[in-house]
């Protein structure tokens, strides 16, 4: 984020309604309102799952991410479209270029394919007030794209979202202040409703006699703290409105990390398939770590929850002794993280980092070891190969599973280079 010299932050959330569902809306001639569009991957399956549906479908007939293509009722006006997943994600990055002409790229953070959170903090002066900003980015999305979208003010990134999700969405655009949380946050029940909290913390909130989100910002901290740890610190600080997040900055030269982070195209639930995706983000953030002659000491591992089981998830990470670029290593060190914090709720975003980083070179001081100098050679023959042909020219196993996603996404991009 950029630094405003202690100024009060102002950070806007946007989410494009119902994002794949309008996209298809549009390119078909209709209002994304009042068509009645279901996407659906698999329509051979009658146990597919939805992966997006229309306002209209959710408000009519009650279907909505994550219901599965036998309940959806037998009706003439209903539409189910299979998804173009190189089409929404031009229209994704197109939006983001948009959003761009507003405010510097380092102020924007991409949050998930439809949804984003803007730093408005150095662009204030030249504006009558945050709304109004946030109304003239509504008018541009719609007069370029036709997509409706809502937007959530506040003072930081947690305020922002709470304002989207429990407001904006029915109001448009909606500025949430400090002073606005005993009244609007505090009231809201169950706890599941609350960014960050899924359905087994809740439950164990409950148990403890918390049952609002009022509740847990009366609740004895020593307590919190002592059932969940510093999760329970974060809880607490988040009942009150308190978020010291930064917006995620992009990858520049002279970084102090390297990362990925992709929002699968569907509810991941079996471990050995959520590990073929970390497996194949290991990869891709080794190789970069590697081609900059890096290595680093801590690893990363964020999961986010899917919609369907409330959302939430965990960011963790561990350091370890020696600095790394070794794709097996911190494959490993993710898979520790995973087991430890996992909640055993669906997954539906993965987001992995190497940080603490160091020149390569004093890690090659060590490599003594036989099988560690062989490993790391294969590894560089393997970078040289796909720098040359690309990410399909070798791959692992694991990526022509269903599960892989790696091989699919490079034929994504398209002409696009990474």
């Amino acid at each position: 984020m950029t630094g405003y010299s202690g100024r009060k932050r102002v950070i806007a959330c946007i989410d494009m309604r119902s994002f794949y569902a309008s996209c298809l809306a549009v390119e078909t001639g209709q209002d994304p309102m009042q068509a009645c569009i279901a996407v659906v991957g698999n329509q051979e399956r009658k146990g597919s799952v939805v992966l997006a549906a229309s306002p209209r479908m959710k408000t009519e007939f009650g279907v909505r991410t994550g219901t599965r293509l036998f309940e959806i009722p037998d009706d003439p006006r209903i539409q189910l479209l299979e998804p173009k997943m190189h089409f929404f994600l031009q229209i994704s990055m197109a939006i983001t270029d948009l959003l761009g002409q507003y405010v510097a790229h380092e102020d924007i953070h991409v949050y998930s394919v439809d949804e984003s959170f803007i730093d408005f903090t150095g662009i204030l002066n030249q504006w009558n007030s945050p709304e109004e900003i946030a109304v003239d980015i509504q008018d541009a999305i719609y007069r370029q794209f036709g997509l409706p979208s809502a937007i959530g003010i506040g003072p930081n990134m947690l305020l922002a979202k709470l304002a989207l999700d429990l407001e904006a969405k029915k109001k448009g655009v909606v500025h949430w202040e400090m002073e606005d949380v005993p009244e609007k946050l505090w009231p809201v029940t169950p706890l599941s409703k609350m960014w960050g909290i899924g359905s087994r913390m809740e439950t164990n909130l409950n148990h403890m006699g918390i049952f609002s989100v009022g509740d847990l910002a009366k609740a004895d901290l020593k307590r919190l703290e002592e059932k969940f740890g510093i999760m329970g610190h974060q809880l607490y600080q988040h009942a009150n409105g308190i978020d010291f997040s930064e917006l995620g900055a992009p990858l520049v030269e002279g970084q102090i990390s390297y990362g990925k982070g992709q929002i699968l195209y569907r509810d991941y639930v079996k471990t050995e398939d959520i590990f073929t995706v970390i497996l194949e983000m290991c990869e891709d953030v080794c190789k970069r770590t590697r081609d900059a002659g890096m290595a680093g000491r801590t690893i990363q591992l964020g999961v986010g929850y899917s919609k369907s089981a409330f959302g939430g998830g965990f960011s963790r990470s561990r350091t370890i002794h020696e600095a790394t670029n070794d794709t097996m290593k911190v494959y490993r060190v993710c898979q520790d993280l995973f087991h430890e914090f996992h909640q055993n709720l669906p997954v539906r975003q993965i987001h992995l980092s190497i940080s603490k980083l160091e020149s390569e070179s004093s890690v090659q001081l060590s490599l003594f070891e036989k099988r560690k100098w062989e490993r790391r050679k294969l590894a560089a023959a393997m970078d040289e190969i796909r720098n040359r042909y690309g990410y399909a020219a070798i791959f692992r196993a694991v990526s022509k599973t269903e599960a892989g996603t790696a091989i699919a996404r490079t034929r994504l991009i398209g002409g696009h280079k990474k």
